[in-house]
């Protein structure tokens, strides 16, 4: 397989601790037509201005699942392969490993090397360009490129995604700084079916879940159903979603039931999410309640994408999993093997 980076590889062991990166440099366009986020953007951090906004056109509803998860697994892959391991309960366990110890954020080094992707996230938003101005008031404060960003940026990242993967019509896909918005949108075309949104909001474990669907969290309010969610329609709410890109559901051969998911700005990152999950019987697959504590997020959302299924070990398949398994001199991260995110990693024939 013949690969073409648009950037360095850098691929040191992922042994150390979890905020270290190693980050993989993003494809080139002969391997994944994206444009990358740093390229909506212009200027460095402190002057940092907004240079495209406009989305690529429309793709087909068949062709959009698959985009979703590719361009969020290439997104993981550039900040550096994050692992958040939800499925242990600290107290009741030994010591963590380094991938699931406390985080950090990001050091000054790696908030430069990223700032312009997460500019780039926000351009997409209609609220983009004011919000980049409030962050260069940030950047060029005591901190300079290491202050942390001054608004939280999941539902930019998101907005993003959807952006390039051929969502870009807001009819479709609502663009905002807050979840909240394409989480009302997706409500609003359960309840009316003709509706032109690409994604459709059930209770967690109505529906079947797929790679390319999103599941969202409240903190404030604690939401813990759509109807919940629809008696405040419209107001602002503290939540966030993330893009599911692999399901183990194994259950006989003793595997953990698992859903992985990746959003941004988790833990100041792009992280992967792996979600404890159970399956009631003849139920589907969804994530299990967890205990809930002071700022505990309640899931309450599944927004299904309106298209055809794909595979659910779709993470697997993307081009930048191919990438690593085929390049010569290459390696899977070691946080990866640790946290068991690719199980039995990829055949040679996938190459």
């Amino acid at each position: 397989m013949k690969l073409i980076l648009a950037s360095v590889v850098v691929l040191a062991s992922a042994s150390a601790a979890y905020a270290q990166p190693t980050p993989f440099g993003r494809l080139s366009s002969e391997l994944l037509d994206v444009v990358p986020p740093s390229a909506r953007v212009t200027g460095a951090p402190g002057s940092m201005a907004v240079r495209q906004a406009a989305c690529r056109s429309s793709s087909p509803a068949a062709d959009v699942r698959r985009r979703i998860v590719d361009i969020a697994v290439q997104e993981w892959a550039f900040f550096g392969f994050s692992v958040v391991d939800q499925t242990r309960i600290e107290e009741r366990r030994p010591p963590a490993p380094p991938y699931r110890r406390r985080f950090r954020w990001l050091s000054p080094e790696e908030s430069a090397r990223v700032a312009d992707s997460i500019a780039g996230y926000w351009a997409v938003t209609p609220d983009g360009r004011w919000i980049l101005d409030r962050q260069n008031e940030a950047w060029n404060g005591p901190s300079g490129v290491a202050a942390r960003w001054r608004y939280p940026w999941s539902a930019a990242f998101i907005s993003w995604v959807m952006c390039e993967a051929g969502l870009g019509s807001p009819d479709r896909f609502e663009r905002a700084v807050a979840h909240h918005a394409y989480i009302d949108q997706a409500i609003r075309a359960r309840d009316h079916r003709d509706r032109p949104s690409a994604f459709e909001a059930f209770d967690i474990g109505e529906a079947p879940v797929r790679p390319g669907d999103l599941l969202c969290s409240a903190r404030r309010p604690a939401y813990r159903s759509i109807a919940d969610r629809r008696r405040q329609m419209g107001e602002g709410a503290r939540t966030h979603c993330d893009i599911v890109v692999k399901l183990h559901d194994d259950a006989e051969s003793g595997a953990e039931r698992r859903i992985l998911a990746i959003g941004g700005n988790v833990r100041g990152s792009v992280g992967l999410k792996i979600l404890p999950s159970v399956r009631t019987p003849g139920g589907n697959l969804h994530p299990r309640s967890q205990p809930g504590g002071p700022g505990a997020r309640t899931m309450f959302a599944h927004l299904q994408l309106r298209a055809v299924g794909i595979e659910t070990d779709a993470l697997d398949r993307t081009p930048t999993m191919k990438a690593l398994a085929c390049g010569p001199g290459l390696q899977l991260p070691a946080v990866l093997a640790a946290a068991r995110v690719v199980a039995g990693w990829l055949d040679a024939d996938r190459c």
